[in-house]
């Protein structure tokens, strides 16, 4: 896809169209930066060494719940002031944990654990459900290059694959309790997937999402996403395998996804944005952003929407 047509103009006019996402007046009234309430260092909007709001922000910004636990695991190299997984770890403390490699947990080895990362074995999370997994994409031939800081590797996708089974499962509990993402470059990420403990969990990779990170890398297509985009994407696609979309909740990331039937099961509660505050502090920089530059002169913006 072009990015100067007519779609991809309209995908950027109001990228969070439709999103339920709380109120950003809190971060606007944040004029200086102050000390971080436990290591002590000079943070804006909060810590991303610790993890936590800054005390003005304290109990004034939202709390996701997740309905699995997720891990990033994060290269020692990597520059925490260029990665979004901190968005993720202060928004829902209850479910985010960040490890720096090497030192990460034992995982075991019972299906419950999956990785994000396109592995030639990756499936997509809709056949978690399924359990297709003989239909799975083949990464085999997938050329290895740099992945630009602050992209998430599992969106290292050569095809798309929304022409996949669209169908809902009406499941009373999740395939997977916990997903695991590595928050590095590409050549970083090689040397930690090579590790036997993530050598040996099934892998996952998503659907095609336009990103609308703003930090640009040369030869980097739009749908690389950010961490945190990429956790949105995964619960998003996650939750409505199991249980439908709300014919309330509309927005361009959801378009095309099955809808909820008044008559599905009970168990069965649509999304309707439940994880959508994942991208709070992303859409206020975002927006932030927006007002220094205009949209059309930023670099990250056109990169082309395919290989």
């Amino acid at each position: 896809m072009n990015p100067k047509s007519l779609e991809a103009r309209k995908r950027d006019e109001k990228p969070f169209e439709g999103l339920v996402i709380f109120n950003l007046e809190a971060l606007h009234e944040v004029k200086n930066r102050s000390a971080c309430s436990k290591c002590g260092k000079s943070r804006m909007y909060f810590c991303y060494t610790c993890f936590i709001p800054v005390s003005q922000l304290k109990n004034q910004i939202p709390q996701c719940k997740l309905p699995i636990k997720v891990d990033i695991i994060k290269h020692r190299r990597e520059i925490d002031g260029k990665s979004t997984a901190a968005h993720a770890a202060v928004l829902a403390p209850n479910d985010v944990n960040v490890y720096t490699y090497p030192h990460v947990p034992e995982y075991s080895n019972d299906g419950k654990t999956v990785l994000l990362y396109p592995g030639k074995d990756a499936c997509s999370i809709n056949e978690l459900f399924s359990g297709k997994h003989s239909n799975c994409l083949s990464y085999e031939k997938v050329i290895l290059q740099d992945l630009p800081a602050g992209y998430n590797v599992g969106t290292l996708m050569t095809k798309i694959i929304n022409n996949e089974s669209k169908e809902i499962y009406h499941v009373d509990k999740l395939p997977i309790e916990r997903l695991v993402l590595i928050d590095s470059t590409w050549n970083q990420s090689r040397g930690i997937f090579a590790d036997e403990r993530f050598q040996r969990m099934p892998k996952i990779v998503l659907q095609n999402r336009v990103s609308q990170f703003w930090r640009h890398q040369k030869g980097s297509p739009r749908w690389y996403l950010s961490t945190v985009e990429a956790l949105h994407q995964a619960l998003i696609e996650l939750h409505i395998s199991a249980w439908g979309c709300s014919e309330h909740y509309t927005t361009d990331i959801t378009s095309g996804y099955p809808i909820h039937s008044r008559d599905c099961k009970k168990q069965c509660i649509p999304y309707e944005g439940q994880y959508d505050n994942l991208l709070y502090f992303f859409k206020y920089m975002y927006e932030k952003l927006h007002t220094l530059y205009k949209h059309e002169d930023m670099l990250a913006y056109k990169r082309p929407m395919s290989l």
